[in-house]
């Protein structure tokens, strides 16, 4: 049993999970404790919470209906206004289940409710319209009649059909235009976003990875400063966040925030944001945060790794970062991360603990990659050196009597930006 506090402008929740298959009775109990967090996210409060073990899923109504029965009658009983399933359900399981409910007790699923969460806290026009084609995708084949009014928003696209045409098969097509426009739309915003950070190559770019509310946003702005929206809830930012901040002396980084990721991400919220993670893809290092502070540490990072290597970026070089380690009493509990995780760095972006171990490794990783190069440039293209001091770090300079020599270090990228200037 659940006890978030009761909200008479919030609605009231069951979740029920199914224990089945590879998984244990623990994991299913603690992806129930975050489908609560998720669910209080969205805005309801949870008053119940049902575990089942079974051998097999129920192909018609996921439980078996003897328990449907059970399970619907004491949400009715607790006047629950919504049931929410810990997995997706296929869409036949999801109209039986509703069909037993009636038309007073909503049921959704796991997948259903994420999305609608990210619908809540899109902001930018991309991340708008990449919820929105993950959630047509997720209904397109769950459609009833209640999407009739799609005619009406989408401005008449996909008119009325001709006799013998139903109304849900209308429905379908109006969506399945829509679910193109909007894949058009992404391929547009995705250009303008390459052409808006094409030039950046030449910075070293570093990308904030890992479990949604394991302090990113927190580790961002102590960083770099930055002015970014932190609030203690799941999935409180969607939108990607860059700032430059000078690591050291003459080094300059570029410093990403992407989306958290999260146990059953669904399959097409991860596909339509691809193009927002591209700030990881781009990026020369990616710093893995985990919750230290969290009971379920190992099943986030374990989270992460599958994400990564779903949008195939786990070979990109990381570094793993246990954040939270100031609401940490125990020393036993870091201990034990430590002895698994030797070269682990362990912050609290909060209060800025531990910082200097941080950026030291991460310079460490820098100069490891830095190319060093001498340059000799003529005077006629000593307009080039101002950009060397942008880009590069300079260990020595000498204006010699046929050109100004200079000795160098940085990225591949920046490198190759200050010879093709000298080449001109």
């Amino acid at each position: 049993m659940y006890t978030v506090p009761k909200n008479s402008n919030r609605e009231t929740a069951m979740l029920i999970g199914l224990v089945t298959g590879g998984e244990t009775r623990i994991q299913v109990e603690e992806q129930m404790e975050e489908l609560a967090l998720l669910a209080d996210t969205a805005g309801a409060d949870v008053l119940d919470s049902i575990v089942q073990v079974r051998r097999d899923i129920d192909p018609a109504t996921y439980f078996g209906k003897g328990k449907i029965d059970e399970i619907i009658n004491q949400a009715i009983a607790l006047s629950c206004s919504l049931v929410i399933f810990n997995d997706e359900v296929n869409p036949n399981q999801l109209k039986n289940v509703q069909k037993i409910a009636g038309e007073d007790l909503k049921v959704i699923d796991r997948t259903n409710l994420i999305l609608d969460i990210f619908n809540q806290h899109a902001q930018t026009r991309e991340a708008k319209t990449q919820v929105e084609l993950a959630q047509l995708q997720y209904l397109l084949p769950r459609l009833t009649r209640m999407w009739t009014h799609l005619e009406r928003q989408m401005k008449g696209i996909g008119t009325r059909g001709g006799p013998g045409e139903t109304q849900i098969e209308i429905d379908r097509r109006l969506i399945s235009k829509q679910i193109t426009k909007l894949k058009t739309d992404l391929k547009k915003i995705e250009k303008q976003r390459y052409t808006r950070i094409s030039h950046r190559n030449h910075e070293y770019q570093v990308a904030l990875v890992g479990y949604t509310n394991a302090g990113k946003s927190t580790l961002m702005k102590a960083l770099t400063g930055a002015d970014v929206f932190i609030e203690d809830k799941l999935f409180a930012t969607l939108d990607t966040t860059t700032r430059q901040f000078d690591i050291k002396k003459g080094l300059k980084v570029l410093l990403s925030d992407t989306v958290g990721f999260i146990h059953k991400l669904p399959h097409d919220l991860v596909a339509s944001f691809k193009s927002t993670l591209r700030e990881a893809a781009d990026a020369n290092l990616l710093l893995k945060v985990v919750d230290a502070s969290s009971p379920h540490w190992l099943q986030h990072l374990a989270t992460i790794h599958d994400v990564l290597k779903s949008i195939e970026l786990e070979k990109i070089n990381s570094l793993l970062v246990f954040n939270k380690i100031d609401r940490i009493s125990d020393p036993s509990v870091i201990i034990e991360i430590k002895t698994k995780y030797p070269d682990a760095i362990f912050i609290s972006a909060l209060n800025k603990l531990k910082f200097d171990n941080l950026q030291d490794n991460i310079i460490k990783i820098i100069e490891q990659e830095y190319v060093h190069k001498i340059l000799e440039i003529p005077y006629a293209k000593s307009g080039v050196v101002d950009i060397i001091y942008s880009h590069l770090i300079v260990n020595e300079c000498k204006h010699l009597d046929e050109f100004i020599m200079m000795d160098v270090q940085g990225s591949k990228g920046a490198l190759s930006t200050v010879i093709a200037k000298l080449k001109e």
